[in-house]
């Protein structure tokens, strides 16, 4: 009879109920209106922080109707149309009732349902009087049941009719509390902690854990909002999200970091050799905002592809195939990739209108109150870090690396509050693998930012860091330390000066070869992003990466490693030096099979890449051997027509030597099919 909607499926403080069907059964109604009397009287008072009064009598009420219901059921009773009518005006005020009271007692939802103690009194209100008004109407002298029940459903409408439904002055007093100190804040006064303590205690948060799920119930509703376009409560909200990442850093001084430790690991970061290329709509060639998938499996910006079919076209651009349905299915992961992207690399995803407000937001803060909590909280953290015992360091580097993990401004913030210095100095002084961890994943939080890039080198954090990415005290320490090295590398300087410590490449390449999966791509990324400096190259050649390449190529059936994998392959074949490398392992007979098989675009693209530059570079040899392998025109034909602009060029390019190499072969010019040997420039 009614849905059980997933929290996901609905907004809080909004009821989807249904009126039962006209031509439903009266056993059926009746069933069903016992079994939500029953999940209804199910909720107990001490599970409500606030609203206890109203949802203690509401329940009270219907746990009488709970009586009348299951004897007017137990006695099989024939119902009029008339009862039947009632029944289900009751039946639906139960629905909202029952949505009401999840809301009420969702975890993490202490604060926002205080803040909205009004509109849920009201709610409260509205629903006990639809309550008494279905009673008022139910002709009770139709049902034959027993008297003492038939007094119990006239109490019950009784005190319906006559409930006093209002904001319990408690829940009054702690709401004013929080506004005052959010006035605080916003005015750059930091608030006496005795006030959010009174808040906290009276909303039953009484623990690092439980601010935490404030925090994160916070984080949901403020990317709804957004979702929805419909943000009019959004800095609000922020203001609250940085209220409660403040009471969490500042005010819950004990946390259980052992029990947060299966956490801290699964925040490993896994990087990955990214091409923009692969975010960007076939339609607009803009990085797509909310990507959508077709019927045929292509994906596509939702404008762009709503232009596309509001003008009557039902084939897809991409493919010319015809569209079996106009529906459209976000893509999720691949719209949380280029979030990720954008955050990673501090950009917005597009400059039109429809710009990805994700990233956007993170760059300035939701609410004057909310960046002046955002410093207060950075000013503190940097000082645990300085001054605390040390246990309270390695706490302070765990809010940091939470506080840091996708969002801009903070990260702007906790860096000029001066937390690197620090951190480094808590890197290089953990004795215990758990602190290292939490150090060097708040580092590599940090170390996104443009600024936080240039105050880890500045502060001396470059040797600390390739300590740990050779000595760490755990497997997850060295592979954070692998990617810092990555997001360092970025910064064209510093690739040079990292390429040029002797010790740094060839661990990377020990990290590629015994590490996990997350393990060897951070290893294979970091590698990637010390090829963009030239100087680079030799030194990556003579430390073995390549016949490990050629082992990944062998023995993974990971296709993001496999990827990154050629990635790097490719930018190492752009050299001669490279090519000729490459052509001492069995890379022509590996690559040609992965371009055939594999699933993943971006391998795919890698592959022929790799090829072309071995064509260009290593001469009518390399190129003889490809000419053999009848299968792979075919699938330069389908990257062709799959592939992005940039794949397609490649396997354009690729497609003309092997077709000039045909028509030269017979007539013995081989040797003019590809250009003398020549550097090629880094991309």
């Amino acid at each position: 009879m009614i849905r059980n909607f997933d929290q996901t499926d609905r907004r809080m403080l909004k009821f989807p109920a249904v009126h039962p069907c006209e031509a439903i059964s009266p056993e059926t109604l009746l069933n069903s209106l016992v079994n939500l009397s029953q999940n209804i009287c199910n909720y107990q008072p001490k599970l409500f922080s606030t609203q206890r009064k109203n949802a203690r009598q509401t329940i009270r009420q219907i746990g009488l109707l709970l009586l009348f219901f299951e004897e007017t059921r137990d006695l099989r009773l024939a119902l009029t149309d008339s009862v039947v009518l009632c029944f289900s005006e009751l039946h639906h005020a139960f629905q909202k009732v029952q949505f009401l009271l999840e809301d009420c007692t969702r975890e993490g939802a202490k604060l926002w349902i205080l803040i909205k103690c009004q509109v849920v009194s009201t709610q409260f209100r509205a629903l006990i009087r639809a309550i008494a008004t279905a009673l008022d109407v139910l002709p009770l002298g139709l049902i034959d049941v027993g008297v003492e029940v038939k007094e119990l459903v006239e109490l019950a409408g009784k005190q319906a009719r006559n409930a006093k439904v209002e904001v319990d002055p408690e829940d009054e007093r702690a709401l004013q509390q929080v506004f005052s100190v959010l006035d605080h804040f916003e005015k750059g006064i930091e608030p006496d902690s005795s006030f959010m303590k009174r808040v906290l205690d009276h909303l039953e948060i009484r623990n690092w854990n439980d601010c935490n799920k404030e925090i994160k119930f916070l984080e949901e509703q403020i990317d709804l909002q957004h979702s929805d376009c419909d943000e009019r409560e959004a800095p609000f909200l922020s203001s609250l999200l940085g209220l409660m990442n403040y009471c969490r850093g500042v005010i819950f001084e004990t946390w259980n970091h052992r029990s947060n430790k299966s956490d801290a690991r699964h925040s490993i970061e896994a990087l990955s050799c990214i091409n923009a290329e692969d975010f960007r709509c076939p339609i607009s060639l803009e990085m797509m905002t909310d990507p959508v998938t077709v019927s045929t499996g292509q994906t596509y910006d939702r404008s762009s592809i709503q232009r596309w079919l509001k003008a009557g076209n039902m084939t897809c651009p991409k493919t010319g195939e015809r569209m079996t349905s106009p529906e459209l299915v976000p893509n999720t992961t691949l719209r949380k990739l280029i979030q990720q992207f954008c955050t990673d690399v501090g950009v917005c995803a597009s400059s039109s209108g429809g710009q990805s407000r994700d990233i956007a937001r993170t760059i300035s803060p939701g609410s004057p109150a909310a960046a002046e909590e955002m410093k207060f909280l950075s000013r503190f953290l940097a000082r645990r870090l300085v001054f605390g015992s040390s246990e309270q360091k390695t706490k302070a580097a765990y809010e940091i690396r939470f506080l840091a993990k996708s969002n801009i401004f903070n990260r702007s913030c906790l860096i000029e509050a001066g937390t690197i210095l620090p951190l480094i100095n808590l890197l290089s002084s953990s004795s215990e693998h758990h602190a290292q961890e939490i150090a060097i994943s708040a580092l590599l939080k940090l170390s996104k930012h443009t600024s936080g890039k240039k105050e880890i080198v500045e502060s001396g954090g470059l040797k600390p860091i390739l300590a740990v990415l050779q000595r760490g005290l755990s497997l997850e320490a060295k592979q954070m330390a692998a990617a810092i090295i990555f997001y360092l590398a970025s910064v064209k300087p510093y690739r040079k000066l990292i390429g040029e410590t002797p010790e740094v490449v060839p661990t990377l390449v020990e990290l590629i070869k015994d590490g996990t999966t997350c393990g060897k791509k951070n290893g294979v990324v970091a590698i990637f992003g010390l090829l963009l400096h030239s100087g680079n190259h030799q030194r990556v050649i003579s430390s073995g990466t390549i016949p490990l390449l050629m082992d990944i190529f062998s023995s993974s059936d990971n296709d993001e490693l496999i990827a990154d994998s050629l990635a790097v392959l490719a930018a190492i074949a752009e050299s001669v030096d490279g090519t000729l490398a490459i052509l001492q392992t069995s890379a022509l007979s590996i690559i040609p099979r992965i371009l055939r098989s594999s699933a993943s675009r971006a391998a795919r693209e890698y592959s022929v890449t790799v090829l072309l530059s071995v064509c260009k570079n290593g001469g009518s040899e390399a190129i003889s051997i490809l000419a053999k392998d009848h299968s792979l025109m075919s699938s330069l034909y389908v990257l062709l027509t799959d592939g992005s602009s940039y794949g397609s060029s490649k396997a354009r390019a690729l497609m003309k030597l092997l077709h000039k190499f045909h028509e030269t072969s017979s007539s013995g010019r081989i040797a003019s099919v590809v250009p003398r040997e020549r550097p090629v420039h880094v991309w």
